[in-house]
């Protein structure tokens, strides 16, 4: 989640009006990842403040990293500003750093990125990746892995803007030819290039693969001492 407050911001875009509503959500707090910068184009921006609308057109409330710049803070004003709760998890230590002005609706202080991240797996009930860099990718990476080992079978959404995870896309696809996931593994990931036409695959997902281990086997860890969060991410 690199930060670059070189870029400009768009404010006019967080005046687009929201759609009506298509029908209620099975969701009730999404988590998004991105970035702390804006990006380089303005498509990038309109995403997250497309997506925000999406949420609150549906009653989802927004469980995010906290920051209140670049994409962060643009997707956590839209939800905010539609009336809908906004839950920020972030490390003291980048409270100086990805805050500033006011803090955007609730903000939850950690104090490690495991913690942060541990904690929006374990308010959210589906993670949705928009652009972002190495924490972006390195968060949403780690609940495939988590859905994957079957820790949770929460959906996980990649917002495909214009593109920007086709490597990705391409990566997983070639690791599926290669042996290295199984191919039911690989419908783990739901992609779409608009917030709306994921929010509806989202909303008709449907788990396809077998966890490595059953989601009971790491509660029993929990109760053995293992491990403190895992049952309650995989709730």
């Amino acid at each position: 989640m690199g930060n670059n407050n070189n870029h400009k911001y768009y404010p006019q875009l967080l005046l687009l009006p929201p759609q009506p509503i298509i029908k209620p959500s099975k969701f009730k707090r999404i988590c998004v990842f991105c970035g702390s910068s804006p990006g380089n184009k303005p498509t990038y921006q309109l995403a997250a403040i497309q997506l925000g609308n999406q949420l609150v057109e549906r009653n989802i409330d927004l469980v995010y990293g906290g920051g209140s710049v670049g994409l962060m803070g643009l997707i956590a004003k839209a939800v905010f500003n539609g009336g809908r709760h906004v839950l920020g998890v972030i490390p003291k230590c980048l409270m100086p750093r990805e805050i500033t002005g006011e803090k955007i609706g609730e903000v939850r202080a950690v104090s490690s990125m495991h913690q942060r991240k541990a904690e929006m797996a374990r308010q959210a009930d589906a993670f949705i990746a928009l652009p972002g860099g190495y924490g972006t990718l390195e968060e949403l990476l780690e609940v495939i892995t988590w859905a994957q080992l079957g820790i949770h079978d929460k959906p996980v959404g990649l917002l495909n803007v214009e593109g920007y995870y086709n490597s990705l896309l391409c990566f997983i696809d070639k690791a599926v030819e290669e042996g290295f996931i199984t191919p039911s593994a690989h419908h783990i990931i739901v992609s779409a290039p608009t917030a709306r036409e994921l929010m509806s695959k989202l909303e008709d997902y449907v788990p396809k693969h077998n966890g490595i281990a059953p989601k009971p086997s790491w509660e029993m860890e929990q109760q053995l001492g293992y491990t403190t969060t895992i049952p309650k991410i995989a709730r």
